[in-house]
């Protein structure tokens, strides 16, 4: 049986996109007839949703009955429709837009989400009630006659009731608010001011709003949530979506952390005093932030906290997944490749006789019918007979990389704090994927402590998997996968190039494995096998050649092992480094460059 409410909801869908513009475009609302439907699509606690990965506005019709809304359709659907065309519009900018959020919530980050949608809903409501002339005044007046009872203690609630009272000039209580002190009253009108001022910048007053609602929050954080809750239609937004942007802290994201009262273009005080063409609203950072901020990305651990706030559900291990690929793509090179002589190409040659035995369609029908218009197998039927020349082109053959990431105490943990020798390893196995090789990646620790993929395979995201892994623990490398690798098994049919990504802690390869076989003689062998050469990418001192070994830094064997074997060792500490060696190491092994 058709919900009639259904019905009429429907109908009203028309209207509300074209309360944006008559070539807005996005496929029919969800209207979800019960509660449990509701929670099938992913709607819980509220009364609407959206969804980004697939630009999706979900309805619950049981609680818009029981909320008493059934006559507001284009009022509620205009405003769902907003997120998508407006705030916060995709997910990289709901990821921005959390990013500035959290750094106005110093340790009460975990309400970034709520605020963030708080703050959204103001840009979207002001602009239909001053633009559409849509109703959404009487909904909050709706809204307050089934109101929690925690809304009455809520100051957020209450500051964010004025706000709007003071948008739209309405008499206090008008929605359910109750008059504030004199500090509430003058951050509602700020409030007020900075959705005005900042409506077609909302990513940049974004900070300024949670630096307004902190003070709030620090207070009564938890009633807050109770009360607000039902209004929460864009919690969990970026749900499904695949993570993109958010990584680079922007130029002035630090200094959007600002208080509305200190912003010149909200109070239009000092205007004069900022000097011509500063007066623009945007915040005025220090130097320290500026150098800190510029050019910078979030550390493994923020981008997560970033993710999950949005509604991304993945582990943390999945999200440094994420973040090392994202980081790594800007800087992706060319995978070096060999070069060997191409397929020899057929030559035609002259004609044979075909005869019954032979494959029928080698049969030569033109030549054969030229010869006698009658076809006789063995005697007028003939087929071409090739020769091969030999190619005088070459064709790339890409070489495998056979990868081996140190996942000791010594070095950081890659899902927490920015691991420049993950990095540097994403880059490389990335660049080969690009050429067509192959990747094999072994993690290891202490004794015991080591997984790898299956081989050389070209699955980005298991490579990245074990690449992006942590152990902590002790320094034992696993010469025994070197040996299985090349040695033990069928000689390679394409040459492979071995990385080691670690500290002065590689040195543990030379000691003798577990059959007693001699590490070096192992590391000589493996290289001679592997074909393409080796290379380490160590966390050591730039000038470690020059330095004497001892018992915690043993230089000397790095140095015998780049004077006997060949090994090509690199000091990797930086960005910078990082980028020169990605480059080194294609130019010199396989371009030929030095």
């Amino acid at each position: 049986m058709t919900d009639p409410l259904a019905e009429r909801w429907q109908a009203a869908w028309p209207q509300a996109l074209a309360t944006w513009s008559k070539y807005t475009r996005l496929h029919d609302a969800r209207l979800c007839a019960s509660r449990r439907d509701a929670q099938k699509e992913g709607l819980t606690g509220s009364f609407a949703m959206i969804r980004l990965n697939d630009q999706s506005v979900v309805i619950d019709l049981e609680t818009v009955r029981e909320l008493g809304l059934e006559d507001y359709a284009v009022e509620v659907l205009a405003h769902e429709i907003g997120h998508h065309v407006l705030a916060p519009g995709n997910a990289t900018d709901q990821f921005r837009l959390l990013a500035r959020i959290r750094r106005a919530l110093p340790t009460l980050e975990q309400h970034a989400a709520m605020v963030a949608n708080l703050y959204t809903d103001l840009i979207i409501n002001d602009r239909l009630q001053r633009q559409a002339d849509l109703r959404l005044a009487d909904i909050y007046r709706k809204l307050a006659k089934t109101a929690d009872p925690a809304a009455q203690k809520s100051k957020v609630w209450n500051l964010y009731l004025r706000i709007y009272e003071n948008l739209w000039k309405l008499a206090v209580g008008s929605l359910g608010a109750t008059k504030g002190d004199e500090g509430m009253e003058g951050d509602a009108w700020l409030g007020a001011r900075l959705i005005r001022v900042y409506a077609n910048d909302w990513v940049v007053g974004s900070g300024r709003f949670a630096a307004l609602l902190l003070h709030y929050l620090v207070e009564d954080a938890e009633s807050s949530r109770a009360a607000i809750n039902r209004l929460l239609d864009t919690r969990d937004a970026a749900n499904g979506c695949e993570p993109s942007g958010g990584l680079d802290i922007e130029a002035d994201e630090a200094g959007g952390a600002l208080h509305p009262s200190e912003d010149p273009r909200i109070t239009g005080l000092d205007e004069e005093e900022e000097g011509e063409g500063e007066g623009d609203g945007q915040a005025k950072p220090t130097e320290a932030a500026t150098q800190q901020s510029r050019g910078q990305a979030r550390e493994p651990y923020e981008y997560g906290e970033i993710l999950k706030a949005a509604g991304i559900q993945l582990t943390d291990h999945e999200i440094a997944v994420r973040y090392y690929r994202e980081r790594a793509l800007p800087y992706l090179v060319p995978f070096p490749a060999r070069l060997v002589p191409e397929s020899p190409e057929p030559q035609l040659e002259g004609l044979e006789p075909w005869d019954i035995g032979d494959p029928l369609d080698e049969v030569d029908w033109l030549q054969t019918v030229m010869q006698s218009p009658r076809a006789i197998p063995g005697l007028t039927t003939v087929r071409r007979l090739y020769g091969q020349e030999q190619g005088r082109a070459v064709e790339r053959m890409p070489v495998d990389l056979d990868m081996y990431v140190d996942s000791s105490g010594s070095m950081p943990n890659p899902q927490v704090r920015v691991s420049y020798l993950s990095l540097a390893g994403a880059i490389i196995a990335l660049s080969a994927l690009r050429a067509g090789s192959g990747v094999q990646v072994t993690l290891w620790s202490g004794k015991d402590q080591f997984m790898h993929t299956p081989g050389f395979i070209r699955d980005d995201r298991e490579i990245l998997r074990v690449l992006t892994g942590f152990y902590g623990g002790s320094t034992c490398f696993p010469i025994h996968r070197l040996r299985q690798t090349f040695l033990d098994g069928q000689p390679r049919k394409r040459p492979a190039h071995i990385l080691m990504i670690s500290d002065d802690g590689i040195t543990t390869m030379f000691d003798k494995d577990e059959r007693g076989n001699d590490g070096w003689d192992v590391s000589a062998r493996a290289l001679e096998a592997a074909g393409a050469g080796g290379t380490m990418a160590l966390n050591i001192a730039a000038n470690w050649e020059t330095l004497p070994g001892n018992t915690w830094q043993d230089y000397g064997r790095l140095r015998r092992a780049k004077e006997e074997q060949g090994w090509e060792i690199f000091a990797i500490s930086q960005l910078e480094d990082l980028i020169e060696f990605a480059r080194a190491f294609s130019r010199r092994h396989y371009a030929g460059e030095r």
